[in-house]
């Protein structure tokens, strides 16, 4: 018996039967669910001749992002005339990102979108995505994500059954707290912050002083309300589409890091499709991508304005109490990960 089994096995009110509810039922339901999905997509492909790719993510269905994503599903089927399509499950319909993600890995799912800060937990030069303050500016890291650098770390993740095929911009992050504002990373002291299943996001706001909580997001709210977490970290477009902003007081444009969201294909979908397939799919990804960027702009005025409406207090920080403090943090990773750092050089080269 393994060892996350209940040694009680009294199956009618048992800890075994909480056990099997809160963990084999939900995942049981989920596996029949995917399986009634691919059989419609199988027998729609039979009968038209077309293939279907099952794209499922975690975001709110207006998200800049998630908007980009039917764009480029619209686009898909217009330029394969038809041959090719996207069907989306948004809002966490097939799992929360970390379940996405193995889903897409062993091709259950075809394509999803994923913060590169829990991509690292699979593909570890994403790593370097999630250190603080490693972009100059907004600029610096569209010139990185568009350049070579950004293009050779999109197929880190081959090897490990996913390919990236874009960057959609995520802005920066920076802190939001109950009760209690953020002037510098000292008042973070004693303060639970959620943090996404990142080592690097957890060492971030242990550096700062705060105690690190992985949580899923779509958890995030209701945590909020029971006390769970005193804080988060994330852009304006999702502080506002998640409406955390609801239960919380303050937010602190600290803006400690710029990473970015990347949408990936399994290997198995990706080499299953004819370089035809592909290029129809990719060039809807990257006019999608496009598209996002003007989409973002336009919603971190709007998630700004609307906070700020609702009656949470803005706080512009001094960063550089921020970058002080974390940059004992940088050095360390530079000796504990020399292979990696190497990609945060050439970052630093990109002009």
């Amino acid at each position: 018996m393994g060892k996350d089994f209940p040694v009680n096995f009294n199956l009618r009110n048992g800890p075994a039967m909480n056990w099997i509810l809160k963990n084999f039922i939900p995942k049981l339901t989920l596996v029949l669910f995917l399986f009634f999905i691919l059989e419609a997509c199988s027998k729609s492909d039979s009968d038209d001749d077309s293939k279907t790719i099952i794209l499922a993510h975690a975001m709110h269905l207006t998200h800049p992002v998630s908007v980009a994503m039917y764009r480029m599903a619209d686009l898909v089927e217009t330029y394969s005339d038809g041959q090719l399509k996207i069907t989306i499950y948004p809002t966490q319909q097939l799992g929360t990102e970390r379940e996405l993600l193995e889903l897409a890995q062993i091709g259950t799912i075809g394509m999803t979108k994923i913060s590169a800060g829990t991509l690292e937990n699979i593909v570890p030069a994403m790593r370097v995505f999630s250190l603080p303050y490693l972009f100059r500016d907004s600029e610096h890291a569209n010139m990185v994500f568009e350049g070579q650098v950004g293009k050779d770390m999109l197929l880190e993740g081959v090897n490990y059954g996913l390919r990236g095929l874009t960057y959609y911009d995520a802005g920066s992050r920076s802190l939001y707290t109950t009760n209690r504002p953020i002037n510098a990373p000292s008042d973070l002291s004693g303060l639970k912050i959620r943090v996404m299943e990142s080592v690097i996001a957890m060492n971030l706001i242990s550096s700062m002083g705060g105690s690190p909580t992985p949580l899923s997001y779509g958890e995030l709210y209701t945590a909020f309300q029971g006390g769970i977490v005193d804080g988060a970290e994330n852009n304006p477009p999702s502080f506002y589409s998640s409406r955390h902003y609801e239960v919380v007081d303050y937010y602190i444009l600290n803006e400690h890091t710029t990473i970015p969201d990347v949408l990936v294909i399994s290997n198995k979908i990706w080499e299953g499709l004819n370089e035809e397939e592909q290029s129809w799919l990719q060039k809807a990804i990257d006019e999608s991508a496009e598209y996002q960027q003007v989409l973002w702009r336009e919603s971190v005025e709007e998630s700004m304005s609307v906070v700020k409406e609702a009656g949470v207090t803005i706080i512009h920080p001094d960063k550089n109490l921020f970058r002080k403090q974390l940059r004992p943090m940088l050095d360390q990773f530079r000796a504990d990960n020399p292979e990696l750092y190497k990609w945060v050089d050439q970052i630093h080269q990109v002009e």
